[in-house]
């Protein structure tokens, strides 16, 4: 091995200067790194707004992002009242016709003209088709032509007989000649009846070239066109008519139900109901209950109603689906809040209710039947007791409320908001200021 020149060998002071120079560099880096970590995460936790503002809401008691539990919440609330609310029915009907005529050709013929159009709205009697009348008036003349001789016969039978009857009361004729006259005359007389009756046959059926309307209502599509060959017996017939004024209306409601609409139909009374459309947003018609069907139909525990409406406006067209609700009683006197006080949980059905000192409190009541946005109470509540219909996300048991009551004018005697004189607690400049002022509607909190 060869030795190292003397000027290339490390010396005594170089070593101990590698020993401490390596730990201190890697000292040095891990402090940067530290330094850096930590003003990164302040910078992010501290600076940003969402931050702020998290800091400025946990300022309270309940941990760094809880609500102030001294903040008065804002509510909307109004007071249990006492009226009506009517028990509704609803169910799914179908629109039917009052009546359906398939106007058929009484006699055989050539279909000669079409006096309607598809869709067309006929009152009865109107002309809506014309087969060909020559035939029938050919058969007329002929049954005149045999009514006249059979009448001239018959009348030169009763001038025989007269003479007969004198010339026997002189006897100068037998009797037997006048009782073959006598006969004569009541088979002739019953021939022109027979010649009437087939006049008559014949004027009727040349009447039933014009094809009439049976009743009034609406034409559908034509089943046949000018030209064609129609018979009596043909199935399509010439056109259907539908009566849709009135209309009808068919539904099922359960059987639990049906004793107290049976009750009601036999007091007399006329059972109100409506006609909704698919949406559930527009009346159509209002109608009454006319009957019910006479059996239960036992696989789906239903029965069958029928409403009848009046269709002016044709808004209910046949085979229509419509959403039909109808009043099967009424609850009179009872109380009354908006079904947007409900509140439902595992425990039940709730209001939250304002107390006299403006807190809030939560209450299991009983509720009944519900209309429109109306819900009767059954039992848990007072007439006159607030019940908070907008605002129950923000409140809690035994918070601090305020009332906020739309368009009600403010206290009497009270500075209209944001108008206090200065100086005094609560003065708000344009409207605004700390928490737990004056409320929107003027009063104080937990007032309305």
């Amino acid at each position: 091995m060869t030795d190292l020149p003397p000027s290339s060998r490390p010396t005594l002071e170089d070593r101990p200067r590698k020993r401490w120079v390596q730990p201190v560099l890697v000292v040095g880096v891990l402090l940067l790194v530290g330094v850096g970590a930590w003003l990164a995460w302040g910078w992010t936790h501290t600076s940003s707004p969402a931050a702020q503002a998290a800091k400025g809401k946990g300022a309270g008691k309940g941990g760094r992002f809880s609500v102030d539990p001294n903040r008065v919440q804002p509510v909307t609330a109004v007071p249990a009242r006492v009226g009506d609310v009517n028990v509704v029915q609803t169910a799914l009907g179908t629109v039917s016709a009052s009546r359906t005529v398939t106007v058929h050709p009484r006699v055989d013929g050539l279909l000669q003209s079409i006096a309607f159009s598809d869709g067309q709205l006929v009152k009865a009697g109107d002309v809506l088709a014309q087969i060909d009348p020559a035939p029938f008036q050919v058969a007329l003349e002929q049954s005149e032509g045999q009514l006249a001789r059979d009448a001239a016969q018959l009348n030169n039978a009763r001038l025989d007989l007269d003479r007969y009857t004198k010339l026997l009361a002189q006897d100068s004729i037998a009797g037997q000649q006048v009782d073959q006259q006598a006969a004569m005359v009541k088979q002739l007389e019953g021939t022109v009846k027979m010649d009437q009756a087939g006049l008559d046959n014949a004027r009727l059926q040349l009447s039933y070239t014009h094809i009439t309307a049976p009743l009034a209502g609406r034409l559908g599509l034509r089943q046949v066109d000018a030209g064609n060959m129609v018979r009596a017996s043909d199935a399509t017939g010439i056109a259907v008519i539908t009566q849709v004024h009135p209309i009808g209306v068919i539904f099922t409601i359960p059987q639990d139900t049906l004793p107290r609409v049976l009750a009601r139909m036999r007091a007399g009374e006329k059972i109100p109901v409506d006609a909704w459309d698919r949406e559930q947003k527009e009346i159509l018609s209002h109608g009454t209950l006319v009957s019910t069907d006479n059996v239960i139909d036992v696989t789906t525990g239903t029965v069958k109603l029928k409403a009848e409406f009046p269709n002016p406006e044709g808004k209910l067209f046949p085979n229509q689906f419509v959403n039909v609700r109808m009043v099967v009683d009424t609850q009179r006197g009872v109380v009354i809040v908006p079904t947007a006080a409900i509140q439902r949980n595992a425990q039940g059905t709730l209001v939250w209710v304002v107390r006299a000192d403006g807190t809030a409190t939560l209450r299991p009541v009983k509720t009944g039947a519900t209309e429109g946005d109306n819900t009767a109470i059954a039992s848990g509540l007072q007439a006159g007791e607030r019940v908070v219909t907008d605002g129950v996300d923000r409140i809690r048991e035994g918070a601090k409320v305020e009332v906020v009551v739309p368009g009600a004018a403010p206290a009497a005697g009270a500075p209209p908001r944001g108008e206090r004189e200065p100086g005094k607690r609560g003065f708000r400049k344009g409207g605004k200021g700390k928490p737990g002022g004056e409320s929107k509607a003027g009063g104080a909190p937990g007032t309305q």
